[in-house]
């Protein structure tokens, strides 16, 4: 089927919605041109609606050449003034715009779209909150900005968000990010539901690329889309004041009407479990908890690795000491909490009521650079080496028990392969020419011999397709009061 619609209907379909795209962009360009924020503010005057009834009718016809022949709409979409915000998932795939070109809602856009040919006057119009990657404040500026506009009492398009903030298989919902809810205004939820015998449509970080989902879908007879507008979420005063209690519990409305589980991990989460570095995190990692606990203590992504640079300065002058919780809360320059409780028992080994500290800032540094394994290990080097810059086989036991967030692992394959002269000791500069000459070390030396159901080191490659690997899977996600799984058990 594929072959015979590549060379028959892929080609037609394909140049119509490219044509239709083309056709809509001098109608956006002259609706755009001089248009100036305090207009924007105000109705839309006659000729300007015209403009968008043409515009929505050939957004259409674009997706019908695409083969989404019936769009499902269910329920009732809000006015601005009822709910000013439209919060959208699951997020699964670039095809969510279809909602957003029936509505024309604003959405947050990059800043850098809006100089794409064609598809950037098509943005601007819809008057987007657009993101500067290269303005720190940016977003402190993007909350802002929606939060002026989510309080403008309707003068203002609604604004539609995706509050996963990436892509997912829509296995389940992942964790909202609070910039929707941060207003405090009544949001409309809307779901999205892909009823395709086929997934050609999803999207994720895993799986097929952009272009060929874009292909695999226009070679399909017909794409199925249901978009459905759930009553409008009205906030209490407690989530007016808690926007991650709010987000939460939006979430969990969306969450029944689609009839999925939601999970609290994130798309950071599993850029940690799936990260392509030379060590991959084990299914029974507790580094995915520690993550959470790091994100829940108000450690910001932005300023981690910095953070990771204080600590880890901070703990070689300490020489090695254990301290209790007390020192740890001086350390982190946080107070006692619930939280920081936690956190500690993880590395609490023998609960005895010290840790290592330095197993904190070899877990913080995976945290930060999940991608970079030699960082980690060099940082780690620095950290356990005696005065003559080496280090013995416990010690990189330690090392890569805390790198892989798991309980047990056996080094001595791999030590005594880095150890040729059999000195008993090592340098990173051993380890490095090491690696060097055999970058799979890890499958070679470590999992090879500790994979497999007896082990429980199942290794994160082996993960659900297209994006979501099996430890946000929604029956992983159900109890916040199990005890913490510890590094050491």
């Amino acid at each position: 089927q594929i072959a015979f619609m590549t060379l028959t209907l892929f080609p037609i379909r394909l140049f119509f919605a490219a044509f239709m795209m083309l056709l809509a962009w001098p109608f956006a360009f002259i609706a755009s041109m001089g248009s100036e924020e305090r207009e924007l503010e105000k109705p839309l005057s006659w000729w300007r609606k015209i403009v968008d009834i043409l515009l929505k009718a050939i957004m259409r016809m674009m997706w019908l050449a695409g083969g989404f022949h019936w769009i499902n709409v269910k329920g009732r979409r809000a006015l601005p003034e009822e709910a000013a915000i439209l919060t959208v998932a699951p997020h699964s795939s670039y095809f969510d715009a279809i909602p957003v070109t029936m509505t024309f809602a604003s959405i947050v856009m990059k800043a850098e779209s809006k100089d794409i040919p064609v598809w950037g006057t098509l943005i601007k119009y819809i008057r987007p909150v657009f993101v500067s990657r290269s303005d720190q404040d940016s977003r402190r500026k993007t909350v802002e900005e929606i939060k002026r506009r989510a309080q403008s009492d309707g003068k203002w398009p609604q604004i539609m968000i995706f509050p996963e903030g990436t892509c997912t298989n829509r296995s389940c919902l992942i964790t909202f990010k609070p910039g929707a809810f941060i207003p405090g205004v009544p949001v409309q939820p809307v779901v999205l539901r892909y009823p395709n015998k086929l997934d050609t449509i999803t999207w994720t970080w895993q799986g097929p690329g952009a272009l060929e989902i874009l292909w695999l879908t226009l070679c399909q007879l017909h794409n199925s889309v249901e978009i459905e507008f759930l009553p409008v979420y009205t906030p209490s005063e407690e989530e007016r004041k808690n926007p991650v209690l709010y987000a939460n519990n939006v979430r969990r409305v969306m969450a029944e009407a689609l009839g999925v589980s939601v999970t609290d991990y994130t798309f950071e989460d599993c850029q940690l479990a799936l990260a392509e570095g030379q060590l991959r995190l084990p299914s029974d990692t507790c580094l995915l908890e520690f993550a959470k606990l790091v994100r829940s203590l108000g450690l910001k992504p932005e300023t981690l690795e910095d953070d990771l640079d204080k600590y880890a300065t901070s703990a070689m002058k300490m020489k090695k000491e254990k301290v209790d919780l007390k020192e740890f809360s001086a350390y982190l320059e946080f107070p006692v909490s619930h939280t920081l409780e936690s956190m500690f028992a993880l590395f609490d080994e023998n609960e005895d009521g010290i840790i290592d500290i330095r197993e904190f800032v070899i877990a913080l540094s995976v945290v930060c650079k999940p991608s970079k394994t030699l960082e980690t290990i060099q940082l780690a080097f620095q950290l356990y080496q005696s005065e003559n810059g080496t280090i013995t086989e416990d010690d990189l036991a330690h090392i890569l028990k805390t790198a892989m967030g798991v309980s047990q692992i056996n080094v001595t394959h791999l030590f005594r392969a880095v150890d040729e002269e059999e000195k008993g000791e090592i340098t990173y500069d051993d380890f490095y020419g090491f690696a060097e000459l055999h970058p799979h070390f890890a499958e070679d030396y470590l999992y090879a011999d500790q994979m497999g159901a007896e082990s429980g080191l199942e290794t994160s490659s082996l993960s659900a397709p297209n994006g979501i690997c099996t430890d946000f899977s929604p029956e992983n996600a159900e109890d916040k009061n199990k005890p913490l799984q510890k590094k050491l058990n």
